[in-house]
C-alpha cells in the first residue's frame, strides 16, 4: 500500500498512542506569482503527547524534507523520512517536533491550489484538504479524530489578501524584504487537520457583521467576509451573500442552541475548485461558478443558497463535532445535507426547497444506490482512497431523506432536543453512530437501534408499487408492494416506510388536485391498505406523496396513463416533481422505453412551472436521447425533440428562466445533433434575434460548442471566441469546443494532453475529456484498448483527483446495442469484465470507478433494448 493511504487501522493505532495539543504553522508563499517556483517553504511545530518510548509518524507529501527537530534534538532526515512518512521513534511523554521543507503547490485542486487569472495574469492560492490534504501543505497528524490548536502564520506579497481560520492578529512587513509582509492569526479551538485553510492572492473583499443576544444576557459578534478574485468583482453579488448569511447565521443559533463556536465567518470564492464547498470553520470555501458573471436562473441561486446553508450546519455537524473515522462521514454530510434544505425552506423567501431536493438531490441518491458499489450509509471505509470515493449522492442526498424520515418518525422537536444535547455532550470531540443515536433515543424515548440497522447499516433501495383490485371504478383490496433487494447481498432489506397516499382526482377545471391523503406505516413484503376499500378510485394513486420516506415509486396502470395523459394538470409542485422522478426511473429502469418519457418532455416540460424541476427533467431528456433511445431510431427523437425545444425557446416568455432553460437544453442536445445548428449560428452572428435572450458568454460557449462538435466551427473562430473572453469560464469553454471538433487529429491531441501529459489543471483537464467524447462512435472506437491499457500507470502516477477525472470521464460508456444483441454480451461490456478479472489487485478505488461506469453502461445498453 502506498503511504499516500492511510488505512483505518494505522489510523486506529495511532490515535491510541498520541493525543495532539497544538500546531504552529508558517508558510512562505511570497514567490508564488513566478510560474517557475514549484513549491514554498512550510514549517509545522507540533506538541503532542506519547507513551513514552513509543514511535508513530508524521504524514507530509512534500517536494523534500529539510529538517526535523524532535524534543530539541535534529533527527537524520534520510533515516526517518519513508517517502510521505516521517518516522518519530523513542517518544517522550510530552513531545515537540518540528519539521521544516518545500510543499508544492497544487494545479490539481488538492492541497494549496495555484491558479493565474487569465483575465488579468493575477495569481490567487487557496487550500483544499478533505479528506487528507493537509498532509500536501505542512507536516501533520492527518485522521480526523487527532484534533488540535492551530496558529499559523504566512508570508505573501504586501499587496495581497490572506486569510485563515482564525482572525488577522498582527501584519508586518518584512524587515529584508519590503515587497513581502507577514500575516499573524489566532489561534483556533480544537479542529480536525482537514477543515484548517489558507486563503491568499490579490482577492476582491467585501466585509460586515452579524450579531446576537444569547439567552445570558452576553453578545455574540460575527465579523463576515466575503472573498473572490478580482476580475469577478463587478459580478460578485456580496450584499445577497451577506443577507442569505446573516438568515442562516440566526436561524441555526436559535435551533441548535449553540453559539456559533469559531469567531470570524469568511466565505470565499474560489476557482477550479473541486467540490462545491467545504465547512473550514471560520473561512468557508466555495466553487467560484457561484459567482454568475452569466445570467443565472433562480433555481441556480436557489442551489446557491442551499450549498450556503449546508456548509454553515457544518461549523456545528462536522466542525464542532466530527466523525471519529470516515466510515461516519454521514454524522456531518447527511446532517448537512438535511439542515441545508431546511435552511432554505425556513431562513429564506424560497418555498420550493424540498421540491428541488426531491427532484435532484434524491435522484442522485437513487443513482447511486441502484450501483453494484453501492454501500450503506454508515459505510465500511478501511483507507483514504476509499474515503474520497464515499463523498456521493447515498452520504449527502440518501442520508438526508432517511434523516428526514426520521424527523417523521420522532418528530422534529425531539430531533432537534437530541441534536442539542449531541454537541453540548460532544463539543471539539469526535464521535461515532452510537454517540448520535444515544443522544436522539433519550431526547424521542425511542430506541432507534433497530431503525438505524434498516435504515444506516444496509445498502440499496426499495421499490413500492401500490396492487389495486378495482371494481368498476370501485377500489377493493389496496396492496402496497415493496421489493428491496440489495444489489450488493441479492438479499432482501424491507425497511419500515411512514409514508402518505394521495388520491388526486379532476376538479372542476380539469385540474389534478389531491381529495385527501392518507399517512401510513409499510412494513415486509406487502401491507394491506385497508381504509381504501368500498372508495372511488382515484384517477392517480400518489405512493409516498409529500416524499415523506426514501423509495421508488411504480405507478399503477391507471396512474400512469393519468401521469401520461395529464402530468401537466397536477397543481401540487411536489407531486409534479415526484411524478416526474417515477416516469424517469421507469426510463432508467427500462420498464418502460426511454422514448416515453422523451414525449412527456416535449408535451409537459413547457407547462412546467418550477424552474429547477423544469432543468432537471430537460437534462434527463438530454441523457434519455443520447444513451437510452435505440440507435435505429435516435436521430428521429433527437430531431423532434431539438424541434420541440427551438420552438420553446422562440415562444418563452422573453427573459424569463424558462427561456434560458431551454436555450441550454438546446444547445447541449445539439452537440450531437445538427438540426438546429443554422439557429445556433444564426444567434451568435446576431442575424437571429430571440427577444428577451441575454446571448452571454456562458450560452455563447456552449453553442459554439455544438457547432464545434459538427465541424461548423473553426479553430480560428474559437480562438476569436476566447480573445474576447479571456476569463477562466472562457478558457474552459474553448477547451470544451476546440477538443470537440469531429478530426481524428484533434481527438488524438486531446487523448494525449490528458492522459500522457501533466501539464492541464483540474479543470481545463475537465473540460479537454468532455470535449473528447462529444463524437462520432467511430472516432472514439480507437481509444477503447488504450484506455484499458492506461489504467493502472494514470492511477500509479497523478493525484486521486486527477486520475479520477481520467478514468471516469473516458471510460467508453457512449455504446449503442445492436439488433440482436444481449447487452451483457457488448463487446465494450466484455472488455471491462476482462480487466477486472484479471486486475483483481487494483487498487479499490480505482476498481471501483470501472464498476461503476461498466453499470451506467449496462443500464444503458438494457434501456436500449426496452426500445
Amino acid at each position: 500500500m502506498s503511504n499516500h493511504n492511510l488505512s483505518r487501522d494505522e489510523a486506529a493505532t495511532r490515535s491510541a498512542l498520541i493525543t495532539t495539543h497544538s500546531y504552529d504553522v508558517t508558510l512562505d508563499v511570497r514567490d508564488a506569482a513566478d510560474p517557475a517556483t514549484a513549491g514554498y517553504p512550510s514549517t509545522s511545530t507540533i506538541r503532542f503527547s506519547a507513551e513514552p518510548g513509543s514511535a508513530t509518524f508524521l504524514d507530509f507529501i512534500s517536494g523534500g524534507v529539510k529538517s526535523v527537530m524532535l524534543n530539541g534534538k535534529a533527527l537524520e532526515v534520510d533515516r526517518v523520512v519513508d517517502r510521505d512518512r516521517i518516522i518519530l521513534e523513542d517518544l517522550a511523554a510530552e513531545n515537540t517536533v518540528t519539521v521544516t521543507g518545500t510543499a508544492l503547490y497544487s494545479r490539481s485542486g488538492e492541497g494549496m491550489h495555484r491558479f493565474v487569472d487569465p483575465a488579468d495574469g493575477q495569481c490567487y492560492l487557496y487550500t483544499q484538504y478533505e479528506p487528507a490534504d493537509s498532509r500536501r501543505v505542512f507536516a501533520n497528524f492527518e485522521q480526523p479524530d487527532l484534533k488540535a490548536e492551530f496558529t499559523f502564520h504566512v508570508i505573501a506579497p504586501a499587496g495581497w489578501e490572506v486569510a485563515s481560520n482564525g482572525v488577522e492578529t498582527a501584519r508586518a512587513p518584512l524587515a529584508d524584504d519590503a515587497a513581502a509582509c507577514s500575516w499573524d492569526f489566532a489561534t483556533t479551538k480544537r479542529m480536525s487537520t482537514y477543515i484548517t485553510t489558507i486563503l491568499a492572492g490579490p482577492y476582491f473583499k467585501a466585509t460586515d457583521h452579524w450579531g446576537a443576544t444569547l439567552d445570558d444576557g452576553t453578545r455574540l459578534d460575527v465579523p463576515l467576509a466575503l472573498y473572490c478574485r478580482a476580475s469577478l468583482a463587478e459580478s460578485f453579488d456580496a450584499d445577497e451573500l451577506f443577507r442569505l448569511t446573516k438568515s442562516g447565521l440566526a436561524f441555526f443559533n436559535e435551533l441548535f442552541d449553540y453559539p456559533y463556536p469559531w469567531g470570524k465567518y469568511d466565505q470565499a470564492f474560489v476557482p477550479e475548485y473541486n467540490l462545491g464547498a467545504m465547512e473550514n470553520p471560520g473561512l468557508v470555501t466555495f466553487t467560484e461558478k457561484y459567482v454568475y458573471a452569466s445570467r443565472a436562473t433562480d433555481a441556480q441561486y436557489q442551489a446557491r443558497a442551499n450549498t450556503l446553508m449546508h456548509e454553515m450546519a457544518h461549523m456545528w455537524f462536522g466542525d464542532l463535532v466530527t466523525m471519529t473515522w470516515w466510515d461516519d462521514l454521514w454524522l456531518k454530510e447527511s446532517f448537512a445535507d438535511y439542515m441545508g434544505t431546511l435552511g432554505v425552506d425556513r431562513a429564506t423567501d424560497w418555498d420550493t426547497a424540498w421540491v428541488n431536493f426531491a427532484s435532484k438531490r434524491k435522484a442522485w441518491a437513487y443513482v447511486q444506490d441502484q450501483l453494484p458499489t453501492t454501500h450503506p450509509i454508515v459505510a465500511d471505509i478501511p483507507d483514504l482512497e476509499a474515503a474520497k470515493q464515499n463523498f456521493d449522492g447515498i452520504t449527502y442526498a440518501k442520508g438526508a431523506s432517511v434523516l428526514k424520515q426520521l424527523v417523521s418518525y420522532v418528530g422534529f422537536d425531539d430531533f432537534i432536543a437530541g441534536s442539542r444535547q449531541y454537541f453540548r455532550d460532544h463539543e471539539f470531540g469526535n464521535t461515532s453512530l452510537q454517540d448520535l443515536l444515544q443522544a436522539l433515543s433519550v431526547a424521542s424515548g425511542r430506541d432507534l437501534a433497530g431503525w438505524a440497522r434498516q435504515w444506516l447499516q444496509t445498502s440499496g433501495i426499495s421499490t413500492i408499487t401500490a396492487d389495486i383490485v378495482d371494481d368498476d371504478g370501485i377500489m377493493g383490496a389496496v396492496t402496497l408492494q415493496q421489493d428491496a433487494r440489495d444489489p450488493l447481498t441479492g438479499k432482501q432489506e424491507l425497511r419500515p416506510h411512514r409514508l402518505r397516499l394521495g388520491l388526486y382526482d379532476p376538479d372542476s377545471s380539469g385540474h389534478l388536485v389531491r381529495r385527501e391523503s392518507i399517512e401510513l406505516d409499510v412494513s415486509g413484503p406487502s401491507t394491506l391498505v385497508a381504509e381504501l376499500a368500498g372508495r372511488p378510485r382515484p384517477a392517480l394513486l400518489l405512493v409516498n406523496d409529500e416524499d415523506l420516506s426514501y423509495a421508488k415509486v411504480r405507478l399503477d396502470a391507471l396512474s400512469e396513463h393519468t401521469v401520461r395523459s395529464s402530468l401537466g394538470t397536477i397543481q401540487d409542485p411536489m407531486a409534479r416533481a415526484l411524478c416526474w422522478t417515477a416516469l424517469w426511473d421507469s426510463a432508467r429502469d427500462g420498464a418502460t422505453p426511454a422514448v416515453r418519457y422523451i414525449g412527456a418532455v416535449e408535451r409537459f416540460a413547457p407547462v412546467e412551472t418550477g424552474i429547477g424541476v423544469l432543468q432537471n427533467v430537460l437534462g434527463n431528456a438530454a441523457t434519455a436521447i443520447e444513451r437510452y433511445v435505440p440507435d435505429a431510431v435516435r436521430d428521429g427523437v433527437r430531431k423532434d425533440f431539438l424541434a420541440v425545444a427551438a420552438a420553446q425557446l422562440q415562444s418563452a416568455a422573453p427573459g424569463s428562466d424558462h427561456q434560458l432553460a431551454w436555450a441550454r437544453a438546446l444547445a447541449d442536445v445539439s452537440r450531437h445533433g445538427d438540426s438546429e445548428l443554422p439557429l445556433l449560428r444564426g444567434i451568435l452572428e446576431g442575424a437571429t434575434v430571440i427577444d428577451g435572450l441575454t446571448v452571454d458568454a456562458e450560452l455563447r460557449w456552449s453553442f459554439w460548442q455544438a457547432l464545434a462538435a459538427h465541424g461548423q466551427a473553426m479553430q480560428r473562430e474559437l480562438d476569436a471566441e476566447l480573445e474576447a473572453d479571456k476569463t477562466a469560464s472562457g478558457r474552459e469553454g474553448h477547451a470544451v469546443a476546440s477538443s470537440a471538433r469531429p478530426d481524428a487529429s484533434v481527438k488524438a491531441a486531446a487523448w494525449d494532453a490528458a492522459v500522457n501529459t501533466t501539464g492541464l489543471s483540474n479543470e481545463i483537464l475537465s473540460a479537454t475529456i468532455t470535449g473528447f467524447t462529444i463524437a462520432p462512435r467511430d472516432l472514439l472506437e480507437p481509444y477503447i484498448e488504450p484506455y484499458f491499457e492506461c489504467l493502472e500507470r494514470v492511477w500509479t502516477e497523478r493525484s486521486i483527483e486527477i486520475a479520477g477525472r481520467i478514468v471516469r470521464g473516458l471510460y467508453p460508456g457512449a455504446q449503442d446495442l445492436v439488433a440482436g444483441m444481449e447487452p451483457i454480451t457488448h463487446p465494450v461490456l466484455v472488455t471491462t469484465d476482462r480487466w477486472l478479472q484479471e486486475h483483481t489487485d487494483a487498487p479499490r478505488a480505482l476498481r471501483r470507478i470501472i464498476i461503476e461506469q461498466r453499470s451506467h453502461l449496462l443500464r444503458a445498453l438494457t434501456a436500449q433494448a426496452a426500445g
